[in-house]
């Protein structure tokens, strides 16, 4: 089959190569990759700034995708062939909390990815794709649309009347403000671009917030929540702007720390945390349990992805440029 490997770190070391077709063993599906999606996470695995010392090399990347079923090993009962499925990130993770050791079974490292024609997922971690939706806009879920699912739903018990910050206009960010609408939320949502912030309110958002702008960008969110501040933080910018989620976040209110973009350290204002009584959370995605309520609730709401653009399985280095440069919403590669 023709796959994407990942040779070395660094985007000239990804090129695309004939590798063998794998076969499943007991338990397995064989899927033929119709699309993935591109996360931050696959990005930062390619720069070697993502848990380098844990990725195999030559490695197939990329998490999120999703095909159809064409071959299926001893015992198989949760799918047939010719049924359309996920891929689910932490392979193992089904339910409850997550084991010590999740990240040892991601797809896209140190599990092979779905950056090729074909591949193979457990029965057990693969989701049932909903039946509206393209292979492309299928793929955008495992990460982007279940993340932004764990936050407002199993973690932040978002009610309606409450309000929700949603940082960016990324793919996480962007699910984050559709679910968020569907489930009677009030979203305020923040970016560097007035372009993107009055797209994001024509998906729901009530209001936004340029952070150039308004470099105190917490103060303004506070102007807008009467003082009180959000219930809900959805923060995936990490570094030093931690200290600004704190001020935005009312007291007792909750973060949901979900990435990294602005760095991977922050030094910690603990006086505010302490007095203001915040819950700061990480965030690294869901169960599939949570999935498979996620994609009902998609389905009843009719929710459909936003795609910033498509690529050809022959464009994936284009792909990643375009992730690299920023997108709304999410940015896909067409397999078959």
């Amino acid at each position: 089959m023709k796959a994407w490997l990942l040779n070395d770190f660094g985007l000239d070391n990804l090129t695309m190569s004939d590798t063998p077709t794998p076969e499943p063993k007991a338990g397995e599906l064989l899927v033929k990759v119709g699309a993935v999606s591109l996360n931050f996470r696959d990005k930062a695995i390619v720069d070697g700034i993502y848990e380098p010392h844990t990725v195999p090399k030559p490695l197939i990347p990329v998490s999120d995708a999703a095909g159809t079923v064409i071959a299926v090993g001893d015992g198989v009962s949760r799918f047939s062939v010719g049924d359309r499925v996920n891929s689910h990130l932490y392979s193992r993770w089904i339910d409850g909390p997550p084991g010590p050791n999740e990240p040892d079974f991601c797809f896209g490292s140190p599990l092979p990815g779905g950056l090729a024609e074909y591949m193979i997922i457990h029965e057990d971690s693969a989701v049932m794709a909903p039946h509206n939706m393209s292979d492309e806009e299928a793929s955008t879920l495992p990460i982007a649309a279940l993340t932004a699912w764990y936050s407002l739903v199993d973690y932040g018990q978002i009610k309606a009347g409450e309000t929700v910050l949603v940082q960016g206009t990324g793919g996480v960010s962007i699910f984050a403000i559709q679910l968020a609408t569907a489930l009677g939320a009030h979203v305020i949502v923040t970016s560097s671009s007035d372009d993107n912030l009055n797209a994001a309110m024509k998906l729901g958002a009530v209001a936004g917030v340029n952070y150039r702008t308004h470099a105190n960008w917490e103060e303004k969110v506070l102007e807008l929540t009467g003082g009180k501040g959000v219930d809900l933080l959805l923060d995936v910018a990490g570094g030093k702007g931690v200290n600004q989620s704190i001020a935005a976040t009312k007291a007792a209110g909750k973060i949901a720390q979900i990435g990294f973009l602005t760095g991977q350290t922050t030094e910690l204002s603990l006086m505010p945390l302490i007095f203001r009584q915040t819950t700061l959370r990480g965030i690294a995605v869901a169960p599939r349990s949570s999935f498979d309520r996620m994609n009902a609730f998609l389905d009843q709401n009719a929710i459909r992805p936003v795609i910033d653009r498509v690529y050809d399985f022959q464009q994936a280095r284009q792909a990643y440029e375009h992730l690299a440069k920023g997108a709304f919403g999410k940015v896909v590669i067409k397999i078959s």
